[in-house]
């Protein structure tokens, strides 16, 4: 027998349509939250204005010593210069000496009186106060200031006796006879002290040193000029 084919339609096949494609997810930013500070705002504190301080002054320096021209300061052998803390001397010679790997050019001056010598480096004349003999005009001005009367401050010996020496040794002749002005006493006045007496002779034999080389005569004469004209104030 053959089969009888089936009248009935074919059911249709349904078929799933296809799910569309995911879309990959997008990952929100995560936002912190924002967190309030309880922290105080820092409070700079007042700046002081501090006064002005008016500057100190200034200690005034002493005075320097004017330098001396070099005309003044050329010496040559022979010559009789002035050295502050001796009074008069001649240079005897020009010498060179070699001090540790340095040469070194020196005057050597001869003190008769005192019996010395000296040496003076020749790049330190200047502010050694080595000079030369002072002019006549100077110790004409040193023989009119023995001449006046004496100005003796009320103050204790010790210490006007440091002002003497100190004036002695400035080796200014108008302040040398400045000291033996003061110090000098005429017949009738009191009597000198010894340490009186001492510093009147060391003043008037420095200032007679220098009359001598100036007037080119000897040490006697020259304290003797200077005791006529004391005696004749």
């Amino acid at each position: 027998m053959t089969a009888k084919k089936s009248k009935l339609p074919a059911k249709p096949i349904k078929t799933k349509a296809a799910a569309p494609a995911k879309s990959k997810t997008q990952v929100k930013p995560t936002v912190k939250p924002t967190v309030k500070s309880t922290a105080k705002p820092a409070v700079k504190a007042p700046v002081k204005v501090l006064p002005k301080v008016p500057p100190k002054a200034a200690v005034p320096l002493p005075p320097k010593p004017p330098a001396r021209p070099k005309s003044e300061i050329n010496f040559k052998v022979g010559d009789h210069v002035v050295y502050p803390t001796h009074g008069v001397g001649a240079i005897l010679q020009l010498q060179t000496q070699e001090i540790a790997g340095h040469k070194l050019e020196l005057f050597i001056i001869s003190f008769e009186r005192d019996r010395m010598t000296l040496k003076v480096p020749v790049n330190k004349v200047a502010t050694s106060g080595l000079r030369k003999l002072s002019s006549r005009k100077i110790m004409e001005t040193a023989m009119t200031t023995l001449k006046g009367r004496a100005r003796i401050k009320r103050t204790m010996w010790s210490r006007r006796a440091q002002e003497y020496e100190a004036k002695i040794n400035s080796g200014d002749p108008v302040a040398i006879a400045e000291v033996v002005r003061d110090l000098h006493r005429n017949v009738g006045q009191p009597d000198q002290s010894f340490s009186e007496r001492q510093i009147y002779e060391a003043a008037r034999d420095r200032l007679a040193a220098e009359l001598a080389a100036v007037d080119r005569v000897d040490m006697e004469a020259a304290i003797k000029k200077l005791e006529n004209v004391l005696g004749a104030a």
